[in-house]
């Protein structure tokens, strides 16, 4: 069922066909991380297969999980599952934009037995504990042991969750910065989106979020009722604010020229006053200077 409710199309999904469940949940469910997996069977055939339903799920134990599902259009399982039913092993190789093009090919549909290493070009590398191969390619590896496969249904489109230990890392150096950390400048991830859209994390996109890990931010519900009902402040703008660990106060040794020229200009007007620290505010917070920007709407109280 498909309703518009003022500007809002509403999706019942047990009414759609299996093919518009995909196509809409993986439009919205985006980006997705790629699990780039190498597996073995029995015979010693190696499989190399990409996978976007993936995600780390715990550190301690370090356990990840992929879903090799059930093809939509003819409901047959893929090579990638039928191996680690053989062989519960697999190495996880993370995609980077380096060598997009070449996984996509390794994502064909190739008949049983055929080598993804030779069909996409890449270099298959020993794993240290385990049976598959590593892309020699690819700057982060993971070796891991096969937990658990958890079947999510026998239809077209159902998941198979492989959930797996991670027991050995391989980091390229080269991702390192000088005390041995991982710089996620460097990484470059690629992630699925819809259809055959993709993007890439690189410092034009990256942006940081301080994580209130241990102090609380005072919330929204703290704000003064001048800013939190600000018609200029987004949700994310008022979201920095009330991240702060307690309510700032006006600081006399705050020295800010824009600022000086807002009362000067506007003293006599206080709603025009009020839209000029609030606008200016915005552009501190864009800049990532809350502090800045609480003193600019202080201001004004």
């Amino acid at each position: 069922m498909r309703l518009i409710n003022q500007n809002t199309m509403i999706l019942d999904l047990a009414a759609l066909t299996a093919v518009e469940k995909q196509y809409y949940l993986q439009h919205s469910i985006a980006p997705r991380p790629i699990c780039f997996a190498s597996t073995i069977n029995k015979e010693g055939e190696v499989n190399l297969s990409p996978f976007s339903f993936f995600n780390m799920f715990s550190s301690n134990p370090p356990v990840v999980v992929f879903s090799p599902a059930r093809r939509v259009r003819n409901n047959t399982t893929k090579h990638t599952l039928e191996n680690i039913r053989e062989v519960p092993e697999v190495v996880i190789n993370i995609v980077t934009m380096e060598m997009v093009q070449q996984v996509s090919l390794a994502s064909c549909e190739y008949p049983k037995g055929v080598n993804e290493f030779i069909k996409a070009g890449f270099a298959a590398e020993p794993a240290t504990l385990i049976q598959p191969p590593m892309v020699k390619e690819s700057p982060i590896k993971m070796e891991c042991r096969v937990l658990e496969i958890k079947s999510l249904g026998s239809e077209g489109g159902a998941g198979n969750l492989v959930i797996a230990e991670v027991i050995r890392m391989h980091i390229d150096d080269a991702l390192l910065d000088e005390n041995k950390k991982m710089d996620q400048r460097k990484i470059h991830h690629v992630a699925r989106l819809g259809g055959d859209w993709y993007c890439v994390v690189n410092e034009s996109n990256l942006f940081q979020v301080e994580k209130p890990n241990v102090k609380l931010g005072i919330g929204l519900d703290s704000l003064p009722s001048s800013i939190r009902n600000s018609t200029l402040l987004t949700g994310n703008e008022l979201g920095q604010l009330g991240n702060v660990h307690e309510m700032p106060v006006v600081d006399a040794s705050y020295e800010d020229d824009h600022l000086k020229q807002i009362i000067q200009y506007y003293g006599l007007n206080p709603e025009e006053m009020e839209k000029e620290l609030h606008l200016h505010a915005k552009k501190l917070l864009a800049q990532g200077k809350v502090r800045e920007a609480w003193q600019v709407l202080l201001a004004g109280s």
